[in-house]
């Protein structure tokens, strides 16, 4: 289930734990940013609706916990088959962890873990919420040193509901507690006797209680006493043993009362006046020696002396009644007590083998089914004698193929015939679950997807233009989202996008109003009202005249806005005039090139036109003037300024400002040139004007 997410919030990370109930991951909070710890059911308890509604109860009353040594539990919830609890994230090993590494641990930190843990079960206990499953395993060590107890209220689900699908009570029978062994209710006092247990494994070393099989340590919880902790390890105080001792009384009568009277014991156990003082001892341990016990009959020999009696035959008839009486009772009470006692023993002794499963059925070797399929599986064990325990477990394995049987609950020993071996066989690889990298940035993606183990080789980049993504992220997918995949042998293409296409602006001007929307529409711009303006200029009257983006083949994107200007005429006072100008080549018959360049009220140093002419020739330039502002024109040949016409506002001749030879003189609005023939020039280009432009 790595890389799905759970309730559209919950994305598994990685697999930290798990047992026979449920798998753990470590997993992120989309909504919150957080690591969080997500406690998975298994599948063979998914369809079980009685199993499912006390897991969701019980994980709901836990839920209401609130203390600083308790997990917080934050979140209970379903997606499709999958029931699952989401829980704090403890960054930290758990203290079987280290139990192995470093026992026996010192007494003050086994007291202070101690204490922690019996803090948050007098909590638990105050909120009538038992654990029933204290142990090692469900005690969590932060980094900080902080100890979290969790699977609170997780036990009575397991307890009840999945003793019917093994076939075995389901548990750590090492931390039972007697009445917990015998199947009795449970309180408070099987939680401490629970944390005796540990508190005894944490200085120690070892379990108090093992055996061939469950069932051999459940009878030592009720019957067996155990090795006392300070003649395992010698430099355990006299006042922590004491703790112990009591938590671990068979009778819960004798035990702690509550597990804030046990925290009050610890707080005080290593002040200097304690640790020394004298060991405990308990009512039933002094009663030991008033028990009635079976007395020796009392010989002849033993009497220290004889009657005399007056009449030596009277005295001996009355000793030798005397001697017959003590005689018959010598005999008859040590019998009866004899007899009742080996009924009593053999009674014991046949409970004792039921118990064990002992009585008839044979042994038989369990043979090794690891390694094959199932049915191969099932036909081994059964021709050996034993049964397959259904369900049949499934979980995922790198070694073995799908459908191969990857373990079995008993191997290599012998069991009573008819006995249920619980197989798992291997669902194959823990394929990861392709994550929805759309949205995500190309980088981002990628690193996701290595992360998961997909080579970069095989992540495939194709790029498109898109109007609703923005550059760079990635648009769609190859491979199905949150479907299983192999990160070792599939590849995926992802398609990212490279923003809105771009085009070359289109030129707008001297286009009418309609002819300008209809170009805009046709490249997918847009043309807003206000974004027409009407001005005055020395444009045509309502032909567009200035536009914006201004550069004709700048890029722009589908739904640029355009603002445009369009004309609307002359401004006031403005005259348009056309005089002539008439130009001859530096030389006849060779090609001049001539350059008019004009300034009017409508700009300066304007382009006109650049033409290369053999003969003279004359143009007819268009010019405005107003009242503020006069025309000029100036005429370059070969890059030579060769002459300069003013054009006044007022209706009068122009003047040449220069006489150059070989350039003609014209006057504004067709007037003639001054002081001679149209057209007169020097040397041999004279002539009339009008020449043709070569």
């Amino acid at each position: 289930m790595i890389g799905h997410t759970l309730g559209g919030r919950y994305e598994l990370l990685t697999r930290v734990g798990g047992g026979g109930m449920a798998l753990v991951y470590q997993a992120k909070d989309l909504l919150l940013g957080r690591y969080v710890a997500v406690k998975v059911l298994r599948q063979q308890f998914m369809h079980d609706e009685d199993f499912v509604r006390r897991f969701r109860r019980e994980a709901q009353a836990a839920a209401s916990l609130s203390h600083p040594n308790i997990v917080s539990i934050y979140d209970v919830g379903q997606d499709d088959d999958a029931h699952y609890i989401v829980m704090e994230y403890v960054d930290g090993p758990n203290l079987n962890e280290i139990i192995r590494e470093r026992a026996p641990l010192q007494t003050d930190e086994a007291v202070r873990i101690t204490s922690q843990i019996c803090d948050a079960l007098d909590h638990a206990h105050q909120n009538q919420i038992i654990h029933r499953d204290i142990k090692p395993h469900n005690i969590l060590i932060g980094k900080n040193g902080r100890v979290k107890v969790t699977d609170f209220g997780i036990a009575r689900a397991v307890t009840s509901s999945t003793i019917t699908q093994t076939g075995s009570v389901v548990g750590s029978v090492h931390y039972f507690s007697p009445e917990h062994a015998k199947g009795v209710a449970t309180g408070e006092k099987s939680d401490l006797y629970s944390l005796g247990i540990v508190m005894y494994q944490m200085l120690t070393g070892r379990l108090p209680f093992l055996g061939e099989s469950p069932i051999s340590v459940a009878l030592k919880h009720l019957q067996e006493p155990f090795e006392p902790p300070r003649e395992v390890n010698p430099y355990i105080p006299q006042s922590v043993e004491n703790i112990i001792l009591r938590a671990m009384r068979k009778n819960p009568q004798e035990r702690y009362q509550s597990a804030q009277e046990m925290l009050a014991d610890l707080e005080t156990c290593l002040n200097p006046e304690r640790l020394n003082e004298p060991p405990i001892r308990f009512r039933a341990d002094a009663d030991e020696t008033e028990r009635t016990r079976v007395m020796p009959a009392i010989r002849p020999d033993m009497r220290t002396s004889a009657p005399e009696a007056e009449d030596e035959e009277d005295g001996a008839e009355e000793a030798e009644d005397e001697a017959e009486e003590p005689t018959r009772r010598r005999w008859v009470l040590p019998t009866v007590f004899g007899a009742i006692g080996l009924i009593l023993v053999a009674a014991l002794i046949w409970a004792v083998l039921a118990l064990k499963g002992q009585l008839t059925p044979a042994d038989v070797q369990v043979p090794t089914v690891v390694g094959h399929k199932l049915d191969e599986a099932r036909q081994m064990l059964e021709e050996a004698g034993l049964k397959v325990a259904d369900p049949v477990l499934e979980a995922s394995s790198d070694k073995y193929g799908e459908g191969i049987v990857i373990s079995q609950s008993k191997q290599d020993i012998k069991v009573k015939e008819g006995s249920l071996i619980q197989l798992t066989v291997s669902t194959g690889p823990e394929l990861p679950n392709m994550p929805d990298v759309t949205g995500k940035t190309y980088d981002d993606a990628v690193s996701q997807l290595t992360a998961l183990g997909l080579a970069e080789g095989s992540i495939h980049k194709q790029e498109a233009f898109s109007d609703e993504v923005a550059a760079g992220v990635v648009m769609q997918q190859s491979l199905e989202p949150n479907q299983p995949f192999d990160p070792a042998a599939q590849e995926v293409t992802l398609t990212v996008s490279k923003g809105r296409e771009t085009f070359a602006m289109p030129s707008l001007i001297g286009m009418t109003l309609d002819k300008a929307k209809e170009t805009i529409a046709q490249y997918h711009l847009k043309l807003p009202d206000d974004k027409i303006i009407y001005e005055q200029s020395f444009s045509p009257a309502d032909k567009v005249f200035k536009q914006f983006p201004a550069e004709q083949n700048e890029s722009v994107t589908a739904g640029t806005e355009v603002t445009i200007w369009i004309s609307s005429g002359y401004p006031k006072d403005t005259v348009q005039k056309s005089p002539e100008v008439t130009v001859a080549p530096a030389e006849v018959g060779k090609t001049s090139t001539v350059r008019i360049v004009y300034s009017d009220a409508s700009g300066d140093n304007i382009e006109w036109k650049t033409v290369k002419i053999k003969s003279m020739t004359t143009f007819q330039v268009p010019v405005f003037v107003t009242p503020d502002k006069d025309a000029q024109i100036m005429v370059y040949r070969d890059g030579q300024l060769v002459d300069i016409l003013q054009v006044p506002y007022k209706d009068e001749q122009a003047s040449p400002s220069s006489g150059q030879p070989g350039v003609g003189e014209g006057g504004g609005d067709g007037g003639q040139p001054p002081g001679g023939d149209a057209g007169a020039g020097g040397g041999d280009a004279g002539g009339a004007g009008g020449g043709n432009a070569q």
